[in-house]
This record gives C-alpha cells, structure tokens and sequence, in this order.
C-alpha cells in the first residue's frame, strides 16, 4: 500500500509538469501562428519584453470584383458631410453638425490602421459615399461587411449603415433621415435593447408604395458584442433564392427566408374580412349564463358585514386613555418672518406623544375588527351553459382587394450609395474596412487583413488568466470562496494520500516489532528451574503412593484457585521478562531467543507440580 500512494504521488507531479510543458507549447504555437499570419499582406513580431502585439500593417486590397471599398488609411475621399436638417426635430438639435475624425483605435492599435470615428455626443451625424458601381439585384449575391468598435460602450444609439436606392435627383449633400434606402443593416442600442437590423424597403407591385420589412430578431445575446470594446465584424448575405445570413465575427447569428422571416410579411394574405360587415344585435357570445330558476336560500343574509369586533378583546394595562398620540413640539419656535396677518395662526408642528412610546398605546380604545363568521356577501345566481350560446363572432373573408404576390422579392431596388446616419448618446464609434461585393471569398480575405489583424492584436494584449480571475472576483466577490476551495482542495487531497500514509505506517511497524519480542531467559535462571524440577519429581514419586486420594480431592474443589495462581505466575513472569528485556545485554537477548522454544514448556510443567506440591 506504501507503494502504491508514492507512485500516486509521483504521477500527479509528472501530471502537472506535463500540463505546464504543453501551455508552454500552446505559447509557441500562437506566436508562430501570429507570424504566420498572412505573410503576403502583414508581418508580425512577438516582443517578449512587451505586453502588446507589434505588427507591420498594410492596407487591405480587395481580391476581386467590389462595388465598393473603404479602409479610411488615406485621404478621406468621396464622403460627403450632409449639410441639411433632420425634419420633424426642434431646430437647435435638427442640423446634422455631429462631428467625425479619421484617427486609430484608442486600444489594441495597429499602427497605421485608422478608420471613421463618430465624435459628438447628442447630435445627428450624416456621412455618405456613392458607390464604385451600383449593385443590381440579378443573379448575384449581395454581400455588405464593415466593423465596428464601440470605444467608450454604448448608452443609446446606433452604428448602422444604409445603401441608398438610385435615383436621379440622389444628392449627399442633402443626405438626411428620409433619404429613400434599399436596405439597413447593422448593430442598434438604446436601455437595455439590443438590437441588429436588417431591413429592407419593398416595392409594392400594384400601388407603388414603399413598405419596410423586418427581420426577426436573433436568437443568441448581442450584449457582449456591444460591451466588451472590442473590434467586431458584422456581415449581411443577401442570396438570389430569397434567403440572407447575418454574422457577428464570421459566425451566423441569423437567417432565415425573405417570404417567410419578415416582418410584416412580403406578401399580403389572399383573403381578408369584410370590413362592411357588422355583427349582428341578437349575437350571443356568452358561453355561460346565471341559472334563471336558481333561488337564494333563506337563511343567506346579504346584510352582514364582513367584519365585526372582537368581543373577547381585552384592553391591555398600561393603556393611557387620556393621553393623545401626538402633541405640539415644545422645541419648535414661530418663524422670524411668521405674518400672522398673512399666514394666520402659528402653531407648533405635532411629534409622537413621548409619553405613548413605553405604554401599549394612547388615546380611545377601540376593540379591533375579526372575520365575520355569518358574512355570506351578496348572493348570485351559479352559472350553467348558455343554451343559446353562438361562439365568438367574425366577420366573413373575402378576396383581398390589394393582394399580390411577390415571389422574388431579393430583387430589390439597385443600390448606388452608402451612408451613415446616426444619433448617439456616446462619442467614439469606430467604424472600419468597408466593402460591398458578391463573392464570399472576396469578403473572407478583406476580413482577413483586417479584422483578423486587429483580432490578433487584442488577443496578445489580452490579461493573464491570474488578471481575469482577480477582475472576476472584484465584480463577483463570491468567487474568492471558490478560488480558495480550488487551491485547499488539491493540497488536502496530497497531504491526505502521501503525508500521513508513511506515519501510519511506521506505527504498524513499531507496534509489530514489539509484538515480535518474546520474553528473555538467562541460562543461570533455566539451570535454577531444572534443578528444581528433578527435586520436585523425586518428592512427587514418595508421596504419591500416601496422597492419591487426597490429591484427587484437591483437584475438583481448588481448580479454580490453581487456574487464578497459574495466571497470577504467568503476568509476574511476564513483568520481570520486560524487566530484563529492558536491563539485560544483546548477547542475554539472543540466547533466551535461542532457547525460549524448549525452556517454556519445562518451565510451565514445574509451574503446575508446584502447585499440587503445594
């Protein structure tokens, strides 16, 4: 057993050093990926001496056909600030005057990276770019990808986009909240609502109006995404078989079918009720109805009330009936500006009667109010079935006048524009790496060079697991309970199967040995015994003949005292072979081992002879 907790032992240290070696190599392993990260388009050195990510960045280059790109890492070219007003506003907060800059990331920077930073805080922002070439919903689809960094959190406002519809009389300058748009997309925030939009304009085939659709709302939580000030990705697919995907960091967090996931739906129902029909006077709808021959029973009592004094109340002693609950404050003093004129009478504020606060109560004594064991209420007729119940009324369906039916609705209005306008509480939204294309490819690597970049970055700036443990703890104050019962439980665990196994074990042995050592005899005091055991059998021999009856008298009634005597022997024999055990030499020791297999016996036989001797 000894064994077998050493060698439990030794395997968790080999365990642990193990684990240690491979986070070392999980180590190695990221900072080679980092610098194998994209060798075409960025290089990438990890500086131990550091705590940040040090990388040579280079702008993104799109791979293929694009309907528009930007990196915002130059000359802000082609973004026109709106110079109109937002209508239906007060006109101090109507001028779009929110203020943007160019500049890079506050945290986690790549050097040389910018991107587009809404400034202002509570005021409308209006920015707008017109497109590469328009996308034309046909048989391609449309992919619309951008990032954002909530720098400072979000408190109320949006980091939409909107590609704007073509038309002939579209002027950015004039760029404004009721600019006809084909589609909005992107992350949304106001409380506690969290939202991602994906909305686009559909055209009515028959009036001609313009109706905006919905997307459901995602199922997983958006809230990290808006918190965590971190750069994310955000992705709108829009495919030619009516179906799109949204994505949040390349991974899906929404899709569904543009005819049947929107809201209000593309298409109208084919029939309708008929608004011109009324239901009619007769109608019952009542499912049940009080029992027309039911009769209220004679002893029912309607004017009881529901309650009464208690009668068996009794006022409690002490109770000062004369004595008002409150009185006037004897500290409070009239106003210097008291008009008495004006403000008529002056009189003390009331306190608590002083007096009420160790009796059980002052003033009139009332009994207090019970249940009323005879109260009823008023009485009703119980319920039966409606005989002449109808169900619940509605109008007839009849062929919808506006019905029609859109089964393409991807083929929306071609896009010629895209624009920001936004409204925030909060200053400091990043937005970045814009691109507009129909290959999936294509937007994969921009993202690459881009957010996968910055990705990068924060993951090397990242805390240590001790740092995220500790800001854990400060948030939650309960998990220090945890990390401690962590740490305590592997070292109890060690003390209890390695320490104290060998302390037991060395009892066993010491108590074994002590059980092992027989009792030493000299050979002076074997020699001594044999002497006398010849002389006791020569004696035995003489007096047998005279004493057989009397020995055999002996034997039954003083058996017991023989057995007593014979114990008695047996422990002072016992005490002295431990007092020579501890006073006696090696050699003595070794010679009473030698000879204690034969001396025993002898001895016991001249033990028992004594006896009957005696």
């Amino acid at each position: 057993m000894h064994f077998q907790w050493d060698w439990l032992c030794l395997g968790v240290l080999i365990i642990n050093s193990v684990t240690a070696e491979i986070e070392n190599e999980e180590t190695l392993d990221a900072d080679v990926e980092v610098e194998d990260f994209d060798k075409q388009s960025q290089e990438a050195d990890v500086d131990r001496d550091k705590s940040s990510l040090e990388v040579v960045y280079q702008t993104p280059k799109p791979t293929g056909e694009v309907y528009f790109t930007e990196t915002f890492d130059g000359v802000l070219a082609g973004w026109v600030l709106s110079k109109t007003k937002k209508e239906d506003t007060d006109d101090n907060i109507a001028k779009y005057d929110g203020r943007w800059e160019v500049e890079e990331l506050k945290e986690n920077t790549v050097p040389g990276d910018r991107g587009l930073v809404l400034k202002s805080v509570a005021k409308h922002h209006a920015i707008s770019a017109m497109l590469t070439k328009a996308f034309i919903f046909d048989n391609k689809p449309l992919i619309v990808q951008y990032e954002v960094n909530f720098q400072e959190g979000i408190d109320c406002g949006g980091a939409y986009i909107k590609l704007l519809s073509s038309s002939d009389d579209l002027n950015l300058e004039y760029f404004f909240d009721k600019t006809p748009y084909t589609i909005m997309f992107g992350p949304d925030k106001c409380g506690e609502d969290y939202k991602l939009h994906f909305i686009f304009r559909h055209k009515n085939p028959k009036t001609g109006d313009y109706d905006e659709k919905h997307a459901k709302r995602p199922d997983v939580d958006l809230k990290k995404f808006y918190l965590d000030k971190k750069t994310h990705l955000y992705t709108l697919v829009l495919k030619p078989d009516d179906t799109f995907e949204m994505l949040i960091d390349q991974s899906v967090v929404s899709k569904g079918s543009l005819l049947e996931d929107m809201v209000p739906p593309v298409n109208p129902p084919k029939e309708i009720e008929d608004p011109s029909e009324k239901k009619p006077d007769d109608w019952d709808e009542r499912p049940k109805i009080p029992d027309p021959n039911a009769v209220k029973p004679d002893d029912w009592d309607e004017d009881e009330p529901s309650k009464i004094e208690d009668p068996d109340a009794v006022k409690p002693e002490g109770w000062l009936d004369d004595e008002p609950q409150y009185v006037p404050d004897p500290n409070a003093k009239k106003p210097k500006d008291w008009d008495e004129e004006m403000d008529g009478e002056w009189e003390a504020p009331q306190i608590p009667n002083p007096k009420c606060e160790t009796a059980p109560g002052c003033g009139h004594w009332v009994r207090p109010m019970k249940n009323n064991p005879k109260y009823k209420g008023k009485w009703k007729a119980p319920m039966i079935d409606n005989p002449n119940y109808q169900g619940i009324w509605s109008p007839r369906k009849i062929p919808n006048p506006d019905y029609f039916e859109d089964l393409h609705p991807f083929k929306m209005t071609t896009v010629s524009a895209i624009g920001l306008e936004l409204w925030s509480m909060t200053s400091d939204i990043y937005f970045d790496n814009f691109i507009i294309c129909s290959e999936k490819e294509v937007a994969d690597r921009w993202a690459a060079d881009g957010w996968g970049l910055k990705k990068l970055v924060a993951s090397a700036n990242e805390p240590g697991m001790f740092s995220q443990l500790v800001t854990a703890a400060e948030d939650h104050p309960w998990l220090w309970v945890l990390y401690i019962l962590t740490l305590a439980l592997p070292v109890g665990l060690g003390v209890l199967f390695c320490w104290p196994a060998k302390v037991k074990k060395t009892d066993e042995d010491i108590d074994f040995k002590k059980t092992d050592i027989s009792t030493p005899i000299t050979k002076g005091e074997l020699k001594q015994e044999r002497e006398e055991l010849e002389d006791d059998e020569i004696e035995l021999e003489e007096e047998k003949e005279n004493e057989d009856t009397a020995e055999d008298e002996d034997e039954g009634e003083g058996g017991e005292d023989i057995d007593d005597e014979e114990e008695n022997e047996v422990a002072d024999e016992s005490q002295e072979g431990d007092k020579s055990n501890k006073s006696g030499s090696e050699d003595e020791m070794k010679e009473a081992d030698e000879s204690t297999g034969s001396g025993d016996s002898t001895v016991k036989s001249v033990r028992k002879r004594r006896v009957r001797k005696d």
